[in-house]
């Protein structure tokens, strides 16, 4: 993200049921449902699907007034979700689960970034590959208390002293910082953008991907509702997750297109990284297994990453990682 293991060894996959759904996303005649959905930062290339979705007419068609929110930081939409202020919010896996652990009863139901985006960036010239070369280095985060615990998982698994590395907050400031030589590398800048950024500037960064070096993998963007939602309202919940995902598809077939239409909703975003963010990110965008529909949440990994949370001490209630996540509004799935 940009911004607590008790046993559990034995905890339960909690899968969702599969089968083929009859889904009605075409409401009647003159049923129009407005909807307000908080973005989890600025607009930016993970949000292409959104975007392409609006100016295509996807969710009007699927009788949805969708009204899009910039919170203010990313802790904000998780909040106002939970208080019911909004009625979707796009969040992270980790952020999920720790609201969770607050016992707030909210559901992430689609993930949109498959993979984990966030990585140790450095630029070129401090020649940093591997964790190995982090020891005597200042790494640079935004002071989240996972990403420390990430930091920790990373230099334990490739056998770094912990004290041999000198951790910095940088807040928000994580390019900034490795351009200043503040830091050596940032843990927090993100894969498919910072990285981007960097590359389009000629300072040739290093990317070292959280998955790869010791962390449990996970979904790093989700759409999360409340709870009361599946039951009370879960025909709106699908037919907006299942226009989202045709955004995402449309996306798919024509890139170009699809940020020109981001771009146009949001003017001040560079049209160069916002292209090349949305090329790289194509993959991460969909399932790795064919024949999964888009948003598809694999629950044995999120128990994995619910597990490393708890054994970390992030989370302490093991309920914050059971029925966390489910796969019953996506296309095809549900009974």
């Amino acid at each position: 993200m940009r911004r607590r293991i008790a046993a559990l060894m034995l905890l339960p996959l909690v899968l969702a049921a599969c089968g083929e759904k009859k889904n009605a996303l075409t409401p009647s005649a003159g049923s129009v449902q407005n909807v307000t959905v908080m973005l989890d930062w600025f607009p930016n290339a993970d949000h292409v699907g959104l975007y392409q979705a609006l100016a295509q007419g996807g969710f009007s068609r699927a009788g949805l007034d969708v009204h899009v929110q910039v919170p203010s930081d990313p802790s904000t939409p998780l909040q106002l979700l939970a208080a019911g202020k909004i009625d979707f919010a796009i969040s992270y896996e980790p952020e999920v689960m720790l609201a969770r652990d607050q016992d707030e009863p909210l559901v992430s139901v689609a993930a949109i970034v498959q993979q984990p985006l966030t990585s140790i960036v450095s630029i070129g010239s401090k020649h940093i590959t591997a964790p190995a070369q982090l020891r005597g280095k200042r790494v640079g985060d935004a002071g989240i208390p996972y990403q420390h615990a990430y930091l920790m998982t990373i230099l334990a698994h490739a056998g770094v002293p912990a004290s041999s590395v000198k951790e910095i907050n940088v807040g928000d400031n994580l390019v900034p910082a490795m351009l200043s030589g503040r830091v050596d590398a940032t843990l927090g800048a993100y894969w498919n953008y910072e990285a981007i950024q960097l590359a389009q500037m000629g300072k040739r960064p290093n990317v070292i991907r959280m998955d790869q070096v010791g962390v449990p993998t996970y979904d790093e963007l989700v759409l999360v509702v409340r709870a009361s939602e599946l039951t009370d309202h879960i025909d709106v919940v699908r037919r907006f997750v299942q226009a989202l995902a045709r955004g995402y598809e449309s996306v798919r077939r024509n890139p170009g297109a699809a940020v020109a239409n981001l771009v146009r909703a949001n003017p001040s975003l560079d049209s160069k990284l916002q292209l090349a963010s949305v090329k790289a990110t194509l993959p991460a965008f969909f399932p790795s297994q064919a024949g999964q529909p888009w948003g598809y949440q694999d629950q044995t990994q999120w128990n994995l990453y619910g597990q490393w949370m708890l054994s970390n001490h992030l989370v302490s209630n093991p309920n914050a990682v059971v029925d966390a996540s489910t796969n019953e509004v996506l296309a095809g799935q549900g009974v």
